[in-house]
């Protein structure tokens, strides 16, 4: 069973140990902390400390040229990475791709997380400590200017009751107050977490790791491909709720002369039409733990031009942020972590 701690807790579990919302907003609202973390009266600090006020270890960053930082977290002995995008220069506006577990037990043949297998789950107060943490150090001012994907380590629906309530937690007006339109939860095809997932009373949007067009590229490169075929998987997102201007997302890595042929971009606007999705192709992140090429910068526009006049949907290409520091899409691992930037130490318990 995954340790709770004060980070874990929403107001209704606090009120039930006799503290107020204001506690909830002291723990949720980072831009409040001091420097040694969030600012408890010392009755508070009691209660709660049994349960644990820690806070991830901020070890590294490694800043991209792009202006991305990819980010080394220690939770209590094993360590994740995020990854930390300013959208633009000057509008403060920040993506954050973070982890739902250390490691992954999918084993996509493509992804670098794979060469860790699955160690074990984050709990929903690590999930929210890793956003609060990283938004404490660089950011964004305002919770208005972030979002957040679940495309880090990890399977966020193998990991679906601790994921869903840490973004029940952070999308409390009592807290940071996210709208569930600005976070994304990115899986590789769970058919029955899918279903679980648009049930939430807090719902995020979805993206789905699609891949390949046929369910036997798929099972080679996605054993998950195995249990769920594409069939199956086309069915519980056609029955997906999606509020009004909502699209599922289909992220589709391009894997040089695997699945970038002109008839794969054909299937893939044929499975796509009768959704409401959006194609985003991801030329395929190189790293040293898997044998694929990315295809070129011109099959990699032929497809995409192949696949708009193949359907109707949406389509765009995904150009990675952090590609030269191994934190773009499908490079995060902790094996041998070599860390650039440190990070001045941070108290693990609250204050005063």
């Amino acid at each position: 069973m995954l340790k709770a701690n004060a980070f874990s807790l929403t107001p209704a579990e606090l009120e039930s140990l006799g503290l107020k919302a204001s506690v909830f907003a002291a723990l949720q609202r980072p831009w409040r902390w001091e420097p040694a973390g969030p600012v408890l009266a010392s009755g508070a600090r009691a209660i709660l400390s049994e349960l644990g006020c820690e806070l991830p270890a901020l070890i590294s960053g490694d800043p991209s040229s792009d202006g991305a930082t990819k980010l080394l977290l220690d939770l209590g002995g094993e360590r994740i990475e995020a990854v930390h995008m300013p959208r633009a220069v000057g509008n403060g506006r920040v993506t954050l791709c973070i982890s739902s577990q250390v490691g992954c037990a999918m084993g996509c043949r493509f992804c670098a997380t794979a060469s860790m297998g699955f160690r074990r789950q984050l709990s929903a107060g690590e999930i929210v400590t890793q956003v609060l943490s990283v938004v404490r150090a660089l950011g964004p001012r305002h919770p208005g200017d972030l979002t957040l994907v679940f495309m880090g380590m990890g399977e966020p629906l193998h990991n679906l009751p601790e994921v869903s309530k840490a973004i029940a937690i952070l999308c409390d007006p009592l807290g940071m107050g996210m709208s569930p339109r600005r976070i994304t939860v990115s899986t590789s095809g769970l058919v029955p977490e899918i279903g679980q997932l648009g049930r939430l009373l807090v719902k995020p949007l979805l993206a789905v790791s699609l891949n390949a067009t046929t369910d036997e590229i798929r099972s080679d490169l996605m054993p998950i491909g195995r249990r769920y075929p594409l069939a199956e998987l086309a069915l519980a997102l056609h029955n997906f709720p999606l509020r009004p201007r909502e699209r599922i997302t289909l992220e589709y890595v391009l894997l040089a002369g695997i699945n970038d042929s002109p008839k794969d971009a054909v299937r893939l606007a044929a499975f796509a039409e009768p959704l409401s999705c959006h194609i985003n192709l991801i030329p395929f992140n190189e790293h040293a733990h898997a044998p694929f090429r990315a295809p070129s910068e011109r099959r990699t526009d032929e497809f995409f031009r192949e696949v708009v006049a193949a359907g109707s949907t949406l389509v765009t290409v995904r150009h990675s942020r952090g590609r030269d520091v191994q934190g773009a899409c499908g490079q995060l691992v902790q094996l041998h972590p070599a860390p650039k930037r440190t990070f001045a130490s941070q108290p693990t318990q609250s204050s005063n």
